[in-house]
């Protein structure tokens, strides 16, 4: 499992152990559209997406879902079920055909037992985790809503893309709706901000597809946004 094996979930392991967690990893295949696990259930296994990507989503009380990112090859999922009592903290559907590995948290304990790196590097996707959910939530109450899409998508460049000769493609589909719950705006607004920058070259955005033709003047965007580039 080469994907497996450049996960950050095996960072630190001598090569025993990275054997050792790879040999004892099991396997499942994931229909598009079907969920591998729910937020609010008991946190039995960890995953490691091997193939395709999954969209993690958030429902609060009313039931109005929140998408919270998407995850592709080596991506870690659950990490919490590494203490025992804890849920899911949010649910994760397949966005295309995927397969996982993963481990029940009995074996996942007996393996963080024997080599400790493993914990450690667990323990560091939670916090990076964390550190994202924190970060998106500065974005939203600072931020301007193009440079919150600009910082949306480059994000997604950056895990999902793809480089081609037209530039950066990002190889999980990914509808305006979605960048809009990403962003915390509306649909209007993110067709409206897109087909401002199709104008100016900068991205090619087909129904679910987004070509990224000048990454480097979205990352401008995504870091500082100049009176002159607004729409």
């Amino acid at each position: 499992m080469p994907v497996l094996e450049a996960s950050p979930l095996l960072a630190g392991l001598e090569e025993a152990g990275r054997r050792a967690v790879v040999a004892a990893a099991l396997e499942r295949r994931v229909s598009r559209g079907r969920v591998l696990f729910r937020q609010g259930e008991p946190a039995e296994a960890l995953y490691v997406v091997l193939v395709g990507s999954f969209k993690l989503t958030q429902e609060d009380k009313h039931g109005h879902e929140a998408l919270v990112r998407f995850v592709g090859p080596g991506a870690v999922m659950a990490a919490v079920a590494l203490v025992p009592g804890h849920t899911y903290p949010v649910t994760a559907k397949a966005a295309e055909p995927a397969a996982v590995a993963f481990w029940h948290q009995r074996e996942l304990a007996e393996l963080c037992r024997r080599y400790p790196a493993l914990q450690l590097a667990a323990t560091a996707q939670v916090a990076e985790h964390m550190r994202e959910m924190q970060e998106r939530f500065l974005e939203l109450a600072s931020a301007r809503v193009e440079q919150r899409l600009a910082r949306c998508v480059v994000r997604l460049a950056s895990q999902l893309g793809r480089r081609t000769p037209e530039g950066l493609v990002l190889t999980v589909p990914v509808s305006r709706q979605d960048l809009a719950a990403m962003a915390g705006t509306t649909l209007y607004t993110v067709s409206r901000i897109l087909s401002h920058w199709e104008s100016q070259n900068l991205v090619r955005a087909g129904r679910q597809r987004l070509l990224l033709r000048d990454p480097h003047a979205l990352v401008v965007l995504a870091e500082e946004l100049p009176e002159e580039r607004r729409p």
